[in-house]
This record gives C-alpha cells, sequence and structure tokens, in this order.
C-alpha cells in the first residue's frame, strides 16, 4: 500500500467506505471509547472538527473495545453516546480491533507508518505504560496500538505525518492539525 487512500473500511452501518472519498484532505484518525479516561478527548475534536471541517479536516472515529472493554456497546449506542455527550458530528466507523490478528489493516499500516515512541514522561504516563502493556501482552508483535485515543495525522497526498499518544495534550494536537491545512 502507497497511502491511505488504498484501503476500505466499514462504516458503522457496515458499508463499504474507501478512503479515496478522502482525498485531498488532512485526516485525523482515531482509535476511541466511550468508557476510557480519555473519552473527554470528544470534546477538543468535535470543536477542531466544527472549526476547520471547511478547511480540508476529517477525523474518522473507529471505536475499539481492545483496552480494558472501555467501548462495549454496538456501533448504534456507541454513535448516540458520542451525539448526546459531545456532539461528536464527525464520522465514526464500525467498531474495530487495532491489534491482534484480527486487527483493521488500515490501523496496522498506522502504526507501521508512525510507531509507538512512548507515552511521555511523568507518573501518570509511567502509569499507563504498564497497564498497557499488561493489556497488550496478547498481542506480541501485533500490538499496533497502546491505547484508546491514539491519532494519526494524515496529510491531503495521504501521507502519515504524525502519531499522538492519548497523552498527547490536545492542543498540540490542534496546531499540528493546523500547519497541516
Amino acid at each position: 500500500m502507497k497511502n491511505i487512500y488504498d484501503f476500505t473500511v466499514k462504516d458503522r452501518e457496515g458499508k463499504d467506505v474507501s478512503l479515496e472519498e478522502y482525498s485531498g484532505k488532512v485526516l485525523l484518525i482515531v482509535n476511541t471509547a466511550t468508557g476510557c479516561g480519555f473519552t473527554p478527548h470528544y470534546e477538543p475534536l468535535e470543536e477542531m472538527y466544527k472549526d476547520l471541517k471547511d478547511k480540508g479536516l476529517e477525523i474518522l472515529d473507529f471505536p475499539c473495545n481492545q483496552f480494558a472493554n472501555q467501548a462495549p456497546g454496538d456501533a448504534e449506542e456507541i454513535h448516540t453516546f458520542c451525539t448526546l455527550n459531545f456532539g461528536a458530528d464527525f464520522p465514526q466507523f464500525a467498531k474495530i480491533d487495532v491489534n491482534g490478528e484480527n486487527a483493521e489493516p488500515l490501523f496496522e499500516y498506522l502504526a507501521k507508518e508512525k510507531p509507538f515512541e512512548g507515552f511521555g514522561k511523568g507518573i501518570k504516563n509511567l502509569a499507563l505504560d504498564k497497564f498497557a502493556k499488561k493489556n497488550n501482552k496478547e498481542f506480541g508483535d501485533k500490538a499496533y496500538i497502546k491505547w484508546n485515543f491514539t491519532k494519526f495525522l494524515v496529510d491531503r497526498d495521504g501521507k502519515v505525518i504524525a502519531r499522538f499518544e492519548p497523552t498527547v495534550d490536545m492542543k498540540e494536537v490542534r496546531e499540528a492539525v493546523e500547519a497541516a491545512l
């Protein structure tokens, strides 16, 4: 695969969506969960989407239940939660696995383009690192994503230009998105 436009994913209703539909846009691709400590990231994500959509930003939301079972609902329950609690209006796709034998190929690709480099410093980040290692042990070398709300920034040409772990301040994420636009 040359870039993300070569991938087809499922929308929340199970229909195929070619990422070619997003050609020429700046993308922020995120694996999410409704019951995670990082779930409040939906708020700045939605704010960013509202502010920057007309400039060419698309945020692609992929719910995942692989991290401490923090996204247990079906697609409709997850969508309703995100809409009611955060006003999330950006595209939400089918719930997927991001690690292991059944990992969504898009996330395998994203993680290979921008591998994990750590959660950062500080007690909370070290605690998350320890918890994530324990959680992801079962995936071995297919533990591509370390936790919920990992974000990948893709430029208008479909090239992965940045990876943001959930511990990265959303202001920093927004600055990178604005620079890519």
